[in-house]
Parts: structure tokens; sequence; C-alpha cells
């Protein structure tokens, strides 16, 4: 069996040098969470929420998944979703897709890969919503960026319809769905503006 001993090296590495730089680092981090932001993201290992939005730890509320995906049946999203506007009474809901992103390029394709097949049919499905304007891009690696944008859209529209937000805008709480792409390419950020605030 291989060790994971050297994590727990890097862990105490890790530890030792935020203490160094800010002793009270993890005194203010073990203090309630306030955060103002719920990002809904990729599982991707290349895309992580707090370092690509240069936010510390304590300031974004986070829910991954392949490919980013707002299914109305996942009572784990929907969960994390109700926990973030009932309680934590965040402000921003950021849906954030990838370029490349694996989960999108698998949908793609007839290769079965097993149980992921029904999560990656929803992917299909956004697909057929829009495939004649899929289709007109000639160029595989434009479709493939477009439909990870399409997919971010239809996430937004997704969490926009639960009944977490719908509530939450009836009693005029304050919360806006943000849809962004990142690229790993070059580590920027798209807003697809996209953005939506209330139930109008």
């Amino acid at each position: 069996m291989s060790s994971i001993q050297h994590l727990f090296e890097k862990n105490q590495q890790w530890a030792d040098d935020v203490k160094k730089e800010n002793p009270d680092f993890f005194k203010n981090l073990s203090d309630q969470q306030n955060p103002d932001y719920l990002w809904i993201g990729c599982s991707d290992s290349r895309v992580p929420a707090n370092e690509l939005l240069g936010m510390q730890p304590g300031e974004v509320f986070v829910h991954r998944n392949i490919a980013n995906q707002v299914i109305h049946t996942d009572l784990n999203c929907l969960s994390v979703i109700q926990f973030a506007v009932d309680v934590l009474k965040i402000k921003h809901i950021i849906v954030c897709g990838h370029y490349g992103c694996g989960g999108v390029i698998a949908s793609l394709g007839d290769k079965s890969y097993g149980l992921i097949d029904n999560w990656l049919h929803h992917i299909k499905d956004v697909y057929r919503f829009h495939k004649a304007s899929l289709d007109a891009v000639e160029d595989k690696t434009e479709r493939l960026k477009l439909l990870c944008e399409l997919n971010v859209i239809e996430q937004v529209a997704n969490v926009c319809n639960t009944t977490i937000l719908k509530n939450a805008w009836e009693i005029n709480q304050n919360v806006t769905v943000h849809g962004f792409v990142y690229n790993l390419h070059d580590g920027i950020l798209k807003d697809l503006n996209v953005s939506v605030n209330s139930n109008n």
C-alpha cells in the first residue's frame, strides 16, 4: 500500500507557514463562517475556487461536482444552496464552468463511462437545446468552448428556478446568481453576463 504520510507533512508545513505570516489566522478562521459568495463549480482539481478568486478560506462557500451541474433532483447541491441562502445569507451565487471540461467533452461522445453516463446526460440535453447554434460552429475547440458556456447558462437558470431562490426573492432577499467560465490557459474568469437578482 502506498503511503500518504507526505500529505500530513505538507499540511504541517503549510500550517507553520500560515502561522508565521499571520499568527491569528487559524483563530480567526475558526470563528463562524460568514461568506458573501457561494461557488458552484466543477470538481476538476485545476479549478480551486478560493485561489482563482484571490480569496482566503472562509470567504467562499463551495459546492463542486462533475461539470458544475445544478440538477433539481440532486439533494446534495440543493442542500448546499439552501444552507447558503437561508442560513449564511450569501449575496452572490456563482456558477462557474471551465473550458476544456472533461465532463463536457465526455458528454459529446458515444463512449460509456458507467454510472456517470446518467450525470452527463444533462449536458447532452444542453447540447440538444442549443443544437443549431452549436452545430453552426465548425471548429471543434470553439464548439466545445461554446458548450461549456451554454452549460453554465443552463445551470444559472436551474439555480434561479429552485424553490430556494424563488422564495428568497419573494421576500426581497438580496442574492444574485452569476455565470462565469474559467480559462485554464491564462487563469482568467469570463463573466457570461447572465446575472439574475429577482424573479423578474
